[in-house]
């Protein structure tokens, strides 16, 4: 037959929309044309199509051909297309039979040999084409990814030449196994490592029970960052749903994804010279952000007032929905963001307000401008506001804390009771579940009036004021917030002191 009929999908975001490659020969002067909106890389398909199929001993057919990529509207990119392309001109030629073609959905890229490159984005694609009810011929690169997927069917193909004789019968391919992951056995960063900080410490548990986001205030070498990135290790690990989230989104960015470490939360932690693109995604053809790349984990930055404020500011929507919506001229693009936030500064520009060697030599004035690179809806959306003095040389010579398996097993605890409870965990309460499940005593909600009077608090942070007091409740292992609950909440906004 001179028409072929094949399968593939496209990345659009975190989706894998369906495109239907449609290849048909005709007479006419020799020639190769694609259609159906497709980007620099595809058009060059048809000189690493020509070169494969040549030097795999198969026959070029010197007719016109057209290749349409369906739906036209839908933009294609990348070098995902080869493989469809090269196996429908061969089919429509009449070199390998079709009939089998419509069971299966083929991604890969062409070298000029005809062996197969690895793709981004493989994962999704075998979601959608397990769902589908198709199979999946990939590169032999990419089959660990896909095989992430346990119910999918799965081949891995190194060689044009091993996919032609699997569709001719001659030599047939095993579908691949599905992958099982394994726990990793290499410990994370032990939180134990941190000496002193008692207050600091807690607020970590507190943020990590209820997935808070954590401001950490203190001089230089206090241990800030130390803190930080002690917190994955008392994360409990991610879901097999938040994994395969997780991994879809490093898919699509061309991060590599072990299958031993894939259920360890992510912790990201770009520096203070990133633009708001690389934080939060974008591109004329759009790619996630580190704040996607932190999807179920951990985003840390350092030294939060030396980011560009118009950067810090990207961070306000994702914060509060837990995605974030790129738009360009020609597409637009939804990324999953429901990362964790854990930010650290110093005090003033030199770092030693409050010292007690007295070194801080900053006026009122630098301070006042130093803080005021961060805005106040930024910090308002910051839960836990916490201050990391300088330790004491006892302290530091001082008994180690607890360890960080033991902390784990306390958040976990906290997180099944807030899951059971309300099917979120307490930062990701909407209000209607907040009034059911933080009700206050009448003496505490005096309490909390009188407090935000004295801090002149926003509704926001009297809401975060009561997913801390219910955090700090489930750790307790207390049904309801009592008064000391709420006070320890409360002292946990300290900006809001010094700006109230």
């Amino acid at each position: 037959m001179s028409l072929a009929i094949l399968y593939s999908r496209a990345q659009v975001g975190m989706d894998a929309p369906l495109v239907t490659v449609e290849v048909h020969l005709s007479n006419g002067l020799p020639g190769l044309s694609i259609v159906g909106l497709p980007e620099t890389a595809v058009k060059e398909s048809k000189d690493r199509v020509r070169g494969a199929l040549l030097n795999s001993r198969f026959e070029f057919p010197m007719r016109r051909i057209t290749i349409n990529l369906a739906p036209a509207d839908l933009p294609k990119e990348g070098g995902r297309f080869d493989l469809p392309i090269a196996l429908g001109i061969l089919a429509a030629s009449g070199q390998i039979p079709g009939h089998a073609l419509p069971h299966y959905e083929f991604a890969g890229e062409l070298a000029l040999s005809g062996e197969l490159r690895p793709v981004h984005g493989i994962l999704p694609m075998t979601v959608h084409t397990q769902r589908a009810g198709r199979a999946l011929v990939v590169p032999a690169g990419n089959v660990a990814e896909a095989a992430l997927v346990g119910s999918a069917s799965i081949y891995a193909v190194r060689h044009l030449l091993d996919i032609s004789a699997h569709l001719t019968g001659a030599h047939p391919l095993e579908p691949q196994a599905p992958s099982r992951p394994t726990a990793s056995d290499m410990p994370l960063p032990d939180l134990a490592d941190v000496r002193g900080q008692h207050h600091a410490r807690r607020a970590l548990e507190i943020a990590a029970a209820g997935s808070h986001s954590l401001l950490l205030i203190g001089p230089p070498g206090t241990g800030k960052s130390l803190l930080a990135s002690r917190l994955p290790g008392i994360l409990p690990e991610l879901t097999e749903e938040e994994a395969m989230e997780t991994a879809a989104v490093n898919s699509i960015s061309g991060q590599s994804i072990d299958s031993v470490t894939w259920r360890r939360r992510p912790f990201r932690a770009p520096h203070h010279t990133a633009s708001a693109v690389a934080l939060v995604g974008g591109g004329s053809n759009p790619r996630p952000g580190e704040i996607s790349l932190a999807h179920h984990g951990v985003l840390f930055l350092d030294e939060l007032p030396e980011f560009d404020r118009r950067v810090l500011e990207v961070l306000r929507e994702p914060l509060e929905s837990g995605r974030i919506m790129i738009s360009r001229a020609a597409r637009q693009a939804e990324y999953p963001a429901r990362f964790q936030l854990i930010a650290a500064m110093n005090p003033c520009p030199c770092g030693y307000l409050g010292d007690p060697s007295g070194r801080c030599r900053c006026t009122s004035e630098q301070i006042r401008r130093y803080r005021g690179k961060l805005s106040g809806p930024l910090l308002d959306r910051i839960d836990l506001h916490v201050e990391v003095p300088r330790l004491a040389f006892h302290e530091l010579d001082g008994p180690i804390g607890e360890r960080s398996a033991v902390i784990r097993e306390r958040v976990a605890r906290a997180r099944v009771v807030q899951l059971k409870r309300g099917h979120a965990l307490n930062s990701q309460l909407d209000n209607q579940q907040l009034d059911a499940v933080c009700l206050l005593k009448k003496a505490d909600r005096l309490l909390l009036h009188q407090a935000m009077q004295r801090l002149n608090l926003s509704a926001r942070a009297y809401h975060r004021i009561l997913k801390i007091a219910r955090t700090i409740a489930d750790l307790a292992d207390s049904p309801d917030i009592e008064t000391i609950h709420l006070g320890e909440a409360l002292g946990y906004r300290s900006m809001d002191r010094d700006y109230g």
